[in-house]
């Protein structure tokens, strides 16, 4: 099982707006002891939207969506699901519910619209206005605005995620490696990542500058004992070409 975020919008494509979903992902998964594993940036184009929904609705992979569940004709989301998942869309009452309780006799059927999902969809609340988003299977849609759909995000994830919090032990150690070029070190790397595949490797290199001196973060992310194990053998070896190099 991997997870995944898609941002979806053509105004993050053409730098009208600046996305802070994909951050605000990573940091709240990480609280809990989780991490994204990919993630798409897509445009309001229904028969895109629709053919990487079923790609992804093929997988066994968690799925975070932002934006584009309104009912303007720049909104496909809904619609690409529903189309993915070869199902229909209609009103689902508990969004019902939730519209008409935020909108009294102001409940317009334009406002009923915000309530229809794809069948065999559930509700996620939304606190800050109390129109909701849906969910299909491990696919979760939020709202376009951080505002609504932050809180919505964390509710997911302390309910109906919260039994994947801290499941998989990670961790992250890294050195830092002077005046080293990667070409120096390529043939560690390749052993390393050979021999000890619950542990990523990474290398960060670092050109320098005023006052910085040119520098490689070298490290591993992973399960803990191959991640503790995989950094003794790249510090004996680092130290063994001559290199100078400092803990990160």
């Amino acid at each position: 099982m991997s997870i995944g975020a898609i941002i979806i919008g053509d105004e993050i494509l053409s730098g009208k707006r600046a996305d802070k979903h994909f951050p605000k992902v990573i940091e709240l998964l990480a609280l809990r002891g989780m991490a994204l594993d990919w993630a798409q940036v897509l445009g309001d184009d229904r028969t895109r939207l629709t053919e990487a929904l079923r790609r992804s609705f093929a997988t066994d992979d968690i799925v975070f969506s932002f934006g584009g569940i309104g009912v303007t004709p720049d909104d496909h989301t809904r619609q690409a699901a529903a189309a993915a998942l070869g199902v229909g869309i209609a009103l689902h009452p508990d969004a019902e519910r939730e519209i008409r309780a935020r909108f009294g006799d102001e409940t317009t059927p334009q406002r009923l619209m915000l309530g229809e999902f794809p069948i065999g969809s559930e509700i996620i609340p939304n606190p800050y206005n109390r129109i909701p988003g849906f969910s299909v299977g491990r696919h979760y849609f939020f709202p376009g605005f951080p505002v609504m759909s932050w809180p919505m995000l964390e509710w997911v994830l302390d309910t109906r995620l919260a039994p994947l919090h801290h499941r998989v032990a990670r961790e992250e150690r890294a050195i830092i490696v002077y005046e080293a070029p990667e070409s120096a070190l390529l043939d560690l790397m390749n052993r390393i990542t050979r021999e000890y595949p619950k542990a990523a490797l990474f290398s960060l290199p670092s050109f320098g500058g005023e006052g910085v001196r040119r520098h490689i973060e070298l490290g591993v992310r992973g399960e803990p004992a191959s991640v503790r194990a995989a950094m003794d053998e790249i510090r004996a070896e680092v130290g063994r070409l001559g290199y100078e190099w400092q803990e990160k």
